[in-house]
């Protein structure tokens, strides 16, 4: 029996720099979180792909710390390739992260662990 650790493969691969996402080869659907089993389906024919890392703000909340700890925001992001994902914006106050927004993700190191976290994409003049 093949044992898959979908969790431990997303995260080699954050280490080495890649963002990837599943897909299952019948259906073409990307999937997020990583699993096993594609959801709906049960299809056991789910391969890594490489995320384009663009996505769209769905929903956002500012978590307020006490001073002198930051505030930051938990958004969750639609990703061009379909799943949604909770992560965070970066690089603008928490505040001014909107629904509708476009973003793009990046890996960042967080207390030794790679994570995916989004920047805000300017509109196209």
């Amino acid at each position: 029996m093949d044992v898959t650790h979908p969790d431990a493969e997303f995260r080699a691969f954050l280490v080495a720099g890649r963002f990837m996402i599943q897909r299952s080869k019948s259906s073409r659907v990307h999937v997020f979180y990583p699993r096993a089993v594609a959801p709906g389906t049960g299809a056991r024919d789910l391969e890594w792909v490489e995320a384009s890392g663009r996505g769209v703000v769905y929903s956002t909340t500012v978590v307020r710390k006490k001073p002198p700890e930051p505030s930051y925001n938990v958004a969750l992001i639609d990703l061009a390739e379909g799943p949604r994902m909770m992560s965070r914006v970066e690089g603008v106050e928490p505040a001014a992260v909107a629904i509708g927004m476009a973003v793009q993700a990046r890996i960042v190191d967080q207390h030794g662990e790679p994570v995916v976290v989004f920047d805000a994409v300017e509109p196209a003049a």
